[in-house]
């Protein structure tokens, strides 16, 4: 049963809410000013709050501003009561963060689809979906039913991509938002020597395309290139768009599920940028002895070519065959079948990585 919070000093309008809310079998606690309110919010931990804004002592804005800065109420639910008189001073509390707002006197009807629609979409923003085709179809047929949405595409297809097939060039129209169901996948700048600085690896799971999407140019900034046979779900840029300007709360979910990779590329170019080639090799064979969906590994070791090595830490093959010729040295690492590496002291790699 789903717990309502109302805060209201009128104790009519309080106690006639109530009774409408528990008639449609919500659980309600009240409070008659916006101290108790404050307090009981963050101890009941309501799934909605309905509040008044004119209020002695905490006002409704007050009340709001409180909660929103505790991480166990911020992103509950919140609908603002308000008279007639006080619309004008509704944008405010939006501004502040209020999902809804009801004018006094509402209607019964009113009162129970405004709480009703806001406990629906934060069932949905607080909803987990599985990192697979299945969970971002679950997530783009959920998403359709919404405001705005209702143009998404309805057929989509996953498509199979052998090893070494490109996906798309650097410089290529930006159309394809990528989702890897199976297999991986490296993307790769080109300097104007001819060297190619490799700016991920992705696997199961990952997006791919999102920062040349979001971009004014148009194009994609790198190449993506099959490391290992994948499945590959499309989503077109027509879609990518919608989702992301169509809807705050949709846009929300689902700049959450792409973003997580281009949080691992900053970490990734902000270490290329200050830490020593030792470092960023130790730190890059860590990465990929615990990612080993990434690439083709086995639980003996790491698979990966000695040229796609060096472009994951930024620096020339020869540089990199030496480096790990050296952690081969110092027992860190042996090398099997000319090429899989397999991590002897996994221990003294992070305590290279952390102080060189």
């Amino acid at each position: 049963m789903k717990k309502i919070l109302i805060i209201e000093d009128n104790q009519d309008v309080r106690e006639n809410t109530a009774d409408i809310l528990e008639l449609a079998n919500y659980e309600v606690c009240t409070a008659d000013n916006g101290k108790k309110g404050v307090e009981l919010a963050k101890n009941a931990r309501p799934d909605i709050i309905i509040c008044d804004i004119m209020m002695p002592g905490l006002n409704g804005y007050e009340v709001l501003q409180n909660l929103s800065e505790d991480k166990k109420t911020a992103s509950t639910p919140f609908i603002f009561l308000t008279s007639r008189t006080e619309r004008t001073d509704v944008r405010k509390g939006m501004n502040l963060g209020a999902d809804d707002y009801l004018t006094k006197p509402f209607e019964e009807n009113e009162l129970l689809e405004a709480v009703a629609t806001r406990l629906n979409k934060h069932t949905f923003l607080k909803k987990e979906f599985s990192k697979d085709i299945k969970g971002v179809n679950q997530f783009l047929d959920e998403a359709s039913s919404h405001e705005g949405m209702e143009h998404l595409s309805k057929d989509r297809n996953s498509k199979t991509y052998k090893k070494r097939e490109t996906l798309f060039m650097e410089g290529d129209a930006a159309h394809t938002l990528y989702f890897i169901q199976s297999g991986s996948i490296k993307t790769y700048k080109t300097t104007e020597s001819g060297k190619c600085l490799v700016t991920g690896i992705y696997g199961p799971g990952q997006f791919i395309g999102q920062l040349s999407l979001l971009s004014n140019i148009g194009t994609y900034t790198d190449t993506a290139t099959v490391l290992e046979q994948a499945e590959v779900f499309e989503i077109p840029k027509k879609d990518f768009k919608t989702l992301i300007y169509g809807n705050k709360l949709i846009s929300n979910k689902f700049i959450t599920m792409i973003s997580n990779d281009l949080i691992d590329v900053q970490k990734q170019l902000v270490s290329m940028a200050f830490a020593t080639v030792r470092q960023r090799l130790a730190k890059a064979l860590l990465y990929l002895y615990d990612n080993k969906k990434l690439h083709n590994s086995t639980s003996e070791g790491i698979d990966i070519s000695r040229e796609d090595l060096a472009g994951l830490i930024g620096t020339a093959t020869e540089t990199a065959i030496r480096m790990l010729t050296d952690f081969k040295d110092e027992g860190l690492v042996t090398i099997v079948e000319r090429r899989r590496i397999i991590i002897q002291n996994k221990k003294q790699l992070e305590d290279i990585v952390l102080f060189g």
